[in-house]
């Protein structure tokens, strides 16, 4: 997961599109999404008067809290400048287990030359919509598919310093073709306490939503969808409670078509965001 060394997540808000909307650990079908916070507009006394029959509290009287508003980061996995860089996601970088791995990888791709990088970032901009619209606050490690990287431990930093609630990297795998389904990684054994519980709940609930939706947990890594990794750095150096997503195999042709389907990335995207606000418990 990779690039010139500086985190770059952003604040999605709106929806973008009118629908609900790869080997990995890296077309866009919907329009763009433009960076944004919204704001809450506040209500002045006097306005609340001509609408609140009891009037503006009284002076010295309490406020209720606001609730707060959760914050998700979504990691698109790898990037469309990856490929054209290799003196920059080559580079080594802390694995976060006192080893390295490299920035950032390129991705993989269907045999008929679907990316995984553009994947990842089309399913990482439909789950942004569908969480935004909700009214969860949404980050993206990258602001688009033509940049590079940046590097996975960039990546991991990233929830930690946008004050995430959950991060979810979005991926899909590159394996034998005869090998399907989708499959959730979590850091494993455990760095930190978001990992040694937090984390393995969020990946249960991301594969409880798409083993909901239709998808076939995976025949060839983990077991019942899950799957206990120590060699992901971007879900090592994380603080938060963070998972990653297989989606599928993108050598499978069945999959691959469901990939490349805007249709399919929309069913994906819609299973990742619900499994999301059901480990917020909304």
């Amino acid at each position: 997961m990779s690039a010139p060394r500086r985190s770059v997540p952003i604040v999605l808000s709106g929806l973008f599109l009118a629908a609900t909307l790869g080997s990995c650990a890296g077309g866009v079908g919907g329009g763009p999404v433009t960076p944004a916070l919204t704001a809450a507009t506040a209500t002045s006394d006097a306005a609340r008067s001509a609408t609140d029959p009891a009037g503006p509290a009284a002076p010295g009287a309490a406020a209720a809290p606001a609730a707060r508003t959760p914050v998700v980061v979504l990691d698109p996995g790898h990037n469309g400048g990856n490929a054209s860089n290799p003196q920059v996601i080559n580079q080594p970088v802390p694995d976060g287990r006192g080893g390295t791995k490299s920035c950032n990888t390129t991705g993989t791709a269907t045999d008929t030359g679907y990316s995984e990088h553009a994947f990842n970032w089309d399913v990482a901009q439909r789950v942004s919509a569908l969480l935004t619209q909700r009214g969860i606050r949404v980050a993206l490690t990258r602001p688009d598919d033509t940049g590079v990287g940046p590097c996975v431990d960039e990546r991991g930093a990233a929830g930690a310093k946008d004050g995430a609630d959950a991060v979810v990297s979005i991926h899909a795998d590159g394996s034998a073709p005869a090998n399907h389904g989708f499959h959730v990684a979590y850091s494993d054994p455990p760095l930190n306490a978001a990992q040694s519980g937090p984390a393995h709940t969020l990946a249960a609930a991301l594969r409880d939503r798409l083993r909901d939706a239709g998808f076939p947990v995976s025949d060839y890594i983990g077991r019942d969808g899950l799957s206990p990794r120590p060699d992901l750095a971007g879900l090592n150096l994380s603080t938060r409670p963070a998972a990653l997503v297989e989606c599928a195999n993108m050598r499978n042709p069945q999959e691959a078509a469901l990939v490349s389907s805007p249709d399919g990335r929309a069913r994906y995207a819609a299973a990742i965001a619900a499994g999301i606000e059901a480990f917020l418990g909304r």
